[in-house]
């Protein structure tokens, strides 16, 4: 397979604030395959959490270009495990391989990716919009500015229930509150009591993911379900998480690409847990590759390119939260051709 490496630095619409900090710009790693005559795309983005960069993920995988360039695809699953022991110390670049992987075997077959699974897309669940967290003000001008059937509030700060108090006076949206580990044991039960009469289905990760003792107790305690992201990563990681949440949010990024987030989502579901998918900003290249994963889901987070004030691709479009797929086969990802690349 001839490897391409596509690097991007894209700027958010409004500046993107969670607990632990902010950032105007998302740098992002696209990966092109090509083979027999297609290319699949597939996409990655640099996290400072996870001490994950673009020129770090660049290297990653240009170690192994020789490998890849001799590499004959013949499934993606089995691209995954042969790719693995090579990468295993960087899901995120493992992801954006196992993504064009899945988008060019899906294109040689002419079908959209849901069709190879044979999915039906006709109940999938809405996407959120994100609102980052700001002032109570702007938090609101933004809302009002963007209107959404359901709302991701990202919170961390003195004035939580503050700001879910001043949201509400102006939708009957849905609210999910995601926390990034903010929270202690004492603050995430006030916080629940106070949101589950404000029209909050559930809150994302109110605590440090090394508190497993405090999550036993929240799990059995909070007054809204929990959800796990900064606690579930990979795959070992869903089978700790049973106990402790209700849900697990999976990232592609985090965890290696769709091949494992298919076997996260079957043990998730399999111990009665709630599964969702959720965003590391991606453009549309990653965020179309999220959808095919939707008649799984119970819950999405693929706001990604609506975050953005630019973009570098077209294929799936999202409308009032209702993703419509691109008509051709793959994921439906192809990359704009006045699309930039950052020099790297």
């Amino acid at each position: 397979m001839k490897l391409t490496l596509h690097p991007y630095e894209l700027k958010f619409r409004h500046t993107f604030t969670i607990s632990r900090r902010s950032k105007d710009v998302q740098p992002l790693l696209v990966v092109a395959l090509e083979q027999d005559g297609y290319t699949g795309l597939g996409e990655t983005a640099d996290n400072s959490y996870y001490n994950m960069t673009v020129p770090l993920l660049m290297e990653a995988i240009n170690r192994h270009r020789d490998y890849i360039s001799s590499y004959t695809l013949s499934t993606p699953e089995i691209f995954w495990e042969d790719m693995y022991p090579l990468l295993q110390d960087n899901m995120f670049a493992l992801c954006a391989l196992d993504l064009a992987a899945y988008d060019l075997y899906a294109k040689k077959q002419g079908k959209k990716l849901y069709e190879i699974w044979g999915l039906d897309i006709s109940h999938n669940p809405l996407t959120d919009y994100t609102i980052g967290i700001d002032t109570i003000e702007n938090m609101v001008s933004k809302l009002k500015a963007f209107p959404w059937p359901i709302y991701k509030i990202k919170l961390g700060t003195r004035e939580d229930i503050a700001i879910i108090k001043a949201l509400r006076e102006h939708t009957s949206a849905v609210f999910r509150v995601d926390a990034n580990c903010a929270w202690g044991v004492e603050e995430t039960l006030r916080n629940a009591a106070a949101f589950r009469s404000l029209g909050v289905e559930f809150i994302e990760q109110p605590m440090p993911a090394a508190d497993w003792e405090g999550m036993k107790k929240v799990y059995q305690d909070a007054a809204l379900p929990l959800i796990a992201d900064e606690s579930c990563i990979v795959e070992a990681d869903v089978a700790q998480c049973i106990g402790y949440f209700h849900g697990i949010n999976i990232k592609l990024t985090k965890c290696g690409g769709i091949t494992p987030a298919r076997r996260m989502i079957a043990a998730a579901k399999a111990a009665g847990m709630k599964v969702m998918t959720g965003s590391m900003n991606e453009s549309t290249v990653g965020t179309s590759a999220v959808a095919h994963l939707l008649p799984y889901l119970d819950y999405v987070d693929m706001d990604g390119p609506l975050l953005l004030a630019e973009d570098i691709a077209t294929g799936v479009e999202i409308v009032n939260g209702k993703i419509i797929y691109a008509n051709r086969p793959g994921t439906g990802a192809i990359l704009n051709s006045s699309a930039q690349p950052a020099n790297h």
